[in-house]
């Protein structure tokens, strides 16, 4: 694995798990992990459960005793990794968006295709649908239950950076991050709602903002200069322009005629981590809430009039998507299982020879739409189409 921060430790962990709870075709050894700062990175192996630690991914791609290689870096070094991993002939499970660009999307998503002609598998990581109520509501949509898709509606909201005073980390630039709440959490419900409802987004209309445009340097950064980092206001803390958006909202157009509205915002004031999807049908509706995981509302319009309502349900059945491994009924699961069960379709797929979804491609569909939504806010709303992720390897 490269990277050992958020998504590093959610990863490890999940490495960590499969096999003690699911019965599966291989084994995954946790053989190496990857980290710039050699003192941070042996930390990282120690505590998270990794056998040996190195700071060159070049090294770790190489090695004879790796099969598969877990990239949880920040988005500038996904492409890079990849098709170096490719190349060499390990199965890559690399974390959304796939890249900063759609050039390097299509350029991974190519090099994916020669691989898998090899027997090479990859997959990028959207983990919520690994959610079991998540997956449980595109069966819903694919068994007709909610009948013609007529409205799609989907908002993430954080509010981790409405400090104008929190440091410009990497998720704060462009050159690091490709994009602000639009990739970072954006691309999640992107993927979701073309995951539930089988459907792809093929045009947007977009507004973005960037609410604070300036932000002080991390610690230890103070000695980058001011004329290329940022400036000094007043004598004070030096600070740096922040180079993505804070918000992302648009409409868009599925192509099956639904309607969907997209939100994004890292600041919505008391919103930690509020994810939720409700999705309109001819025949019903159906809603996801992640602060309420374990959860769906469903609501079925072909039961007699005075029988209809929301009904509440709770997706912890051993007849449930992924819950036959887990706890008795009513025991709820929580966000890291999502990567667990990530691991678990993946290790299957790759020891059986199988695709494992969502495939470079899918994720090159989502950058598509990122790169559309950036592109139509740029233009002041304008109706923007979304290009075919076919055409867009054919470039």
């Amino acid at each position: 694995m490269v990277g050992y921060a958020f998504m590093g430790a959610a990863h490890s962990q999940a490495w960590r798990t499969v096999n003690r709870v699911y019965d599966l075709p291989a084994r995954a050894r946790m053989a190496m992990i990857c980290g710039r700062d050699a003192g941070k990175v042996a930390g990282a192996a120690d505590r998270l459960g990794w056998d040996a630690y190195t700071t060159d991914w070049r090294a770790l791609v190489a090695s004879d005793e790796i099969d598969v290689v877990d990239i949880c870096t920040p988005g500038d070094s996904h492409a890079e990794i990849a098709l170096a991993a490719l190349a060499a002939g390990k199965h890559v499970l690399c974390e959304k968006p796939l890249a900063n660009t759609v050039a390097e999307a299509r350029a991974m998503t190519a090099a994916a295709a020669t691989a898998r002609a090899a027997g090479v598998r990859s997959m990028c990581g959207f983990n919520y649908r690994r959610v079991p109520a998540v997956t449980m509501m595109r069966q819903l949509v694919a068994d007709g239950r909610l009948g013609v898709i007529r409205h799609v509606r989907a908002a993430y909201l954080q509010d981790w950076i409405v400090d104008p005073q929190f440091p410009l980390v990497w998720r704060l630039q462009r050159d690091r991050a490709g994009s602000g709440a639009l990739g970072d959490i954006g691309a999640h419900i992107i993927d979701l709602t073309q995951y539930v409802t089988g459907q792809r987004i093929t045009g947007v209309s977009a507004v973005t903002e960037t609410f604070v445009k300036e932000r002080p340097l991390p610690a230890g950064s103070s000695g980058l200069a001011a004329t290329a980092n940022g400036s000094v206001d007043g004598g004070g803390p030096p600070t740096g322009p922040v180079t993505v958006d804070d918000a992302a909202v648009f409409v868009a157009r599925l192509d099956e005629g639904s309607l969907a509205t997209y939100e994004a915002s890292r600041f919505a004031t008391g919103r930690k981590n509020a994810l939720r999807v409700e999705i309109n049908g001819s025949l019903g509706t159906v809603a996801f809430d992640l602060e309420r995981l374990n959860e769906l509302e469903f609501y079925d319009a072909t039961r007699p009039t005075a029988e209809q309502g929301f009904t509440r349900i709770l997706v912890t059945e051993g007849e449930h998507p992924y819950m036959s491994a887990w706890w008795p009924p009513g025991h709820i699961i929580g966000y890291e299982h999502s990567f667990t069960h990530q691991m678990r379709d993946f290790v299957e797929a790759v020891a059986t020879g199988a695709d494992p979804t969502p495939s470079f491609a899918d994720a090159l569909q989502v950058q598509l739409v990122l790169d559309a939504v950036t592109r139509s806010a740029e233009l002041g709303s304008q109706w923007t189409e979304v290009e075919p992720a076919l055409a867009a390897l054919a470039v």
